[in-house]
């Protein structure tokens, strides 16, 4: 793995690598959190629908600066909450008529989850390289 990681790195180079991973990032950060929101839309919560929405998302909500700032570090704790939804996206599939709702989450945590690692990665060589280290 390391070796393949490498060779791209020698292919495309280590701006073009690190863009990528951010745009993977981006992109099944923003779908993980619209399947959360349908989903939390769909559940029954009482009077006030916005409750589950609120506390299936506000964990992700809380790495926002993070994805902004462009932080290697915060990319790979947001990597590791990840999972948790791709746990929580696999149990939602196991669930009759949540089948395809739990794929999707799943992938989209996925997703996020190798988009993260390869960006903390990618942009935390690409800083050391520019600092001459």
């Amino acid at each position: 793995m390391r070796r393949w990681v490498e060779g791209l790195e020698a292919r495309h180079g280590m701006d073009f690598l690190t863009e990528r991973s951010r745009q993977a990032v981006l992109v099944s950060y923003v779908v993980l959190l619209a399947l959360l929101a349908w989903s939390g839309l769909a559940m029954e919560a009482g009077t006030n629908p916005l409750t589950p929405i609120l506390i299936r998302g506000l964990p992700l909500i809380l790495f926002l600066p993070s994805i902004v700032a462009k932080r290697p570090r915060g990319h790979v704790w947001l990597a590791f909450v990840s999972l948790l939804y791709f746990v929580q996206g696999v149990m939602v599939a196991t669930l009759p008529g949540q089948g395809l709702l739990g794929i999707a989450e799943a992938l989209a945590a996925l997703g996020l989850f190798t988009g993260c690692m390869f960006y903390a990665r990618f942009r935390s060589r690409q800083v050391k390289a520019q600092r001459g280290e």
